[in-house]
């Protein structure tokens, strides 16, 4: 439970706690010479409120499933998420804080999931974090629905942030923001770091609306906190945002970059340059903190950060107790809640996949690979996704299995409901005309887990989610990319719509495996390998245009896809004069070539190359 200030206060320790997360900032900062101080030393007191009294997570257990979630979006002050790792009990020794930006070192210049106990996403491209956590809520509300039984809430837990003012800049922001209002995610609580600064310069010169106003536009649920040190403060609004159950929560709150550092309070140059060593002595002897030795920690403000590990075994082990209950209760929901959170694909999940036969008039392989989604989507729990604005180009609606929406929206004329079925038990996601938003939501639902998230656009428009695609990639993300109309054979919208350069954008993109199918055939297996991936994200680049349906008795079979390029048929005497290699829909292409070929006497291999 929150600690309540009113019967336990104790300021002296709450102001030693709060330098020591400044302080282990400021040093590590200046130890590697490189660094962003300001954010950590004016955010330090809210973060402390929010990790001491608040956020539900077991540093023994960093995977604990039914934890708080907590996404600093800001990820240039990367310091303060470190500093409260190692306080509160995390497997993240001082001596990796004092590795703080050096090369194999658990504490890396922006945090990395995977490197980093505790970071459940990596951060730095502002705006992103503010994205992820959009879809961390979306998969808390989407899992709630589907397993949680009444006086059983196996999952019941919020989504929190650190958010900045280069956050809210960003376009990205803005989108996941509207979808957030929208959809009334109460469970997600964002701290925005409102001290006017950045890297350049003030915000007055940048950064003028109202952003209050604007969230509460959105359908946010904003409370403003005058002072960055008053814990008082901070902790009611925190409440507030907790007992508010159909609106996100932005909480501005004042704070001063560098606070607490005679000459660079309140400046551009504490945002990203160390403070100095003198500007350093010179903070500490300001704010009353020993200057030697560098990265003090007093014994007193160890052990009260300490708490959090037998809180948060306490914690896991009610929730154990409860989950044992609940499967006692419901064996064959809790089958499937294990299943789905464990990442498996269950038995027999395949078997509904279509073969589809020889057709020389063919299929677009956007709308074969809207037949296997269909075929595999209802033994698939875990499956959740939708397109930005485009489900009857993309052909990426789930028949049947409902709309994530509020439940309130329960009409069943609402057009582009799928049966009517309106709540967040619904599988069908409307990200709007917000691709790039959909990119940072799609990984945050995949790092969730529980759900095996994919977002659907035309590929044209797979520029606009770059940013995320290659997050995805740099975490190895399970998220599945259907990207459509994958050609100059688009037509009659133009050059403006017809993808030249983006297919090999993609593929350049390290971590990113990229299928471009040559037939329905060969789309059903990229279906499986995207499913079947596990450990990264996958993009399917699909036609418009009908393309043949190969005979596969004259053709090799579809499933040498997976070797990523096989020959699909070669010369008659196994030796050719030539070999043409082709993805998608030049595939038939090449196919008619060999023929004209064979025709004068030119024998050649074809090798589809996917």
């Amino acid at each position: 439970m929150p600690r309540d200030l009113a019967l336990d206060p104790d300021p002296a320790l709450d102001n030693e706690c709060i330098n020591t997360l400044r302080f282990l900032s400021v040093d590590a900062v200046q130890k590697a010479n490189s660094g962003h101080p300001g954010l950590p030393m004016g955010a330090a007191p809210m973060a402390y409120v929010l990790w001491t009294r608040f956020l539900k997570h077991n540093p023994a257990s960093p995977e604990w499933f039914d934890r708080d979630r907590f996404v600093l979006s800001a990820g240039h002050g990367s310091m303060l998420l470190y500093s409260l790792l190692h306080l509160t009990g995390y497997d993240l020794p001082l001596e990796q804080i004092k590795l703080f930006r050096q090369w194999g070192s658990m504490t890396p210049g922006h945090p990395e999931r995977g490197v980093t106990p505790g970071v459940e996403t990596t951060t730095g491209p502002l705006g992103q974090g503010f994205g992820n956590g959009v879809g961390l809520a979306m998969a808390e509300a989407h899992l709630a629905a589907c397993h949680n039984r009444p006086g059983a809430e196996i999952v019941n837990h919020f989504t929190y942030g650190i958010v900045s003012d280069g956050d809210l800049m960003e376009g990205v922001a803005s989108e996941a923001a509207s979808l957030a209002g929208h959809l009334k995610l109460g469970k997600l609580i964002y701290l925005y770091d409102d001290n006017h600064v950045t890297l350049s310069a003030g915000t007055d010169l940048t950064f003028t609306e109202d952003r209050a106003r604007r969230f509460e536009a959105y359908g946010w649920h904003v409370q403003s906190v005058a002072d960055g040190n008053d814990l008082a403060a901070i902790d009611r609004a925190l409440r507030a945002a907790r007992g508010e159950t159909h609106r996100p929560s932005l909480i501005p709150v004042r704070t001063h970059i560098g606070y607490g550092s005679p000459h660079k309070q309140d400046s551009f140059e504490s945002h990203g340059s160390p403070l100095g060593a003198d500007e350093v002595r010179l903070t500490k002897q300001k704010l009353g903190w020993r200057i030697e030795p560098l990265f003090y920690i007093p014994e007193r403000a160890r052990e009260h950060f300490c708490k959090a590990i037998e809180r948060g075994k306490l914690a896991e082990t009610e929730w154990r107790d409860k989950f044992s209950a609940y499967a006692r209760a419901f064996p064959d929901v809790a089958k499937v809640f294990q299943q789905v959170t464990r990442g498996e694909l269950p038995d027999g999940w395949d078997r509904d996949i279509p073969v589809f036969p020889a057709d020389a008039k063919g299929l677009a392989t956007r709308v074969a690979a809207g037949q296997v989604m269909n075929a595999v989507a209802s033994r698939l729990p875990a499956l959740i996704g939708g397109s930005a604005d485009l489900n009857p180009s993309t052909f990426t609606a789930l028949s049947g299995l409902g709309d994530f929406e509020p439940a309130g929206m329960n009409a069943c004329d609402k057009q582009g409901a799928v049966e009517g079925v309106f709540g967040y038990a619904g599988r069908n996601l409307y990200f709007g005309v917000r691709e790039h938003g959909m990119g940072a939501i799609l990984n945050g639902l995949a790092a969730h887990g529980g759900a095996l998230p994919f977002g659907a656009t035309f590929l044209i428009f797979s520029d606009y989610m770059r940013p995320p695609i290659r997050l995805a990639a740099l975490m190895g993300l399970h998220v599945i990319y259907v990207f459509t109309h994958d050609s100059i054979a688009l037509g009659q919208d133009g050059p403006t719509h017809q993808p030249v350069e983006q297919l090999a954008g993609l593929r350049a993109v390290p971590g990113l495996t990229v299928i471009r199918p040559g037939d329905a055939n060969e789309t059903a297996v990229a279906w499986r390998v995207a499913l079947e991936a596990g450990d990264h994200p996958i993009a399917l680049v699909l036609t418009r245009q009908n393309v043949p349906t190969l005979d596969r008795a004259q053709f090799a079979p579809a499933d040498g896809l997976r070797h990523g390029a096989y020959v699909l048929a070669d010369a008659p005497n196994g030796r050719p004069d030539a070999i043409l290699i082709a993805s998608g829909s030049e595939v038939g292409l090449i196919i008619a070539a060999r023929q004209k070929l064979q025709d004068q006497k030119v024998l050649a291999r074809v090798v589809s190359m996917p």
